[in-house]
């Protein structure tokens, strides 16, 4: 399972992996304070996307994809269009 090297095509190809198939996606975020790292893992079973910064400005933009997926996953309508750029 190969991590992202840049944030911007993590986000993207989580919120196109969420949106295929949003009833097998889930979203897994963990912070290990003895590494000073945190890891964001989005995956359905058949495709894992993984991005582990240890910068403190990357926080707030896993905070923000977090916050749009979690949602996606409430929301009742259909999500044909969500898809945006930043």
């Amino acid at each position: 399972m190969p991590y992202f090297q840049t944030w911007d095509e993590f986000a993207r190809a989580a919120e196109k992996l969420y949106l295929t198939e949003p009833m097998k996606a889930r979203v897994v975020i963990k912070y290990r304070h003895c590494d000073g790292k945190i890891c964001m893992k989005v995956t359905d079973n058949a495709v894992c996307l993984q991005y582990k910064t240890d910068q403190a400005q990357d926080v707030k933009k896993i905070e923000k994809l977090h916050g749009k997926l979690m949602r996606l996953m409430v929301s009742k309508e259909t999500h044909s269009g969500a898809i945006e750029t930043d």
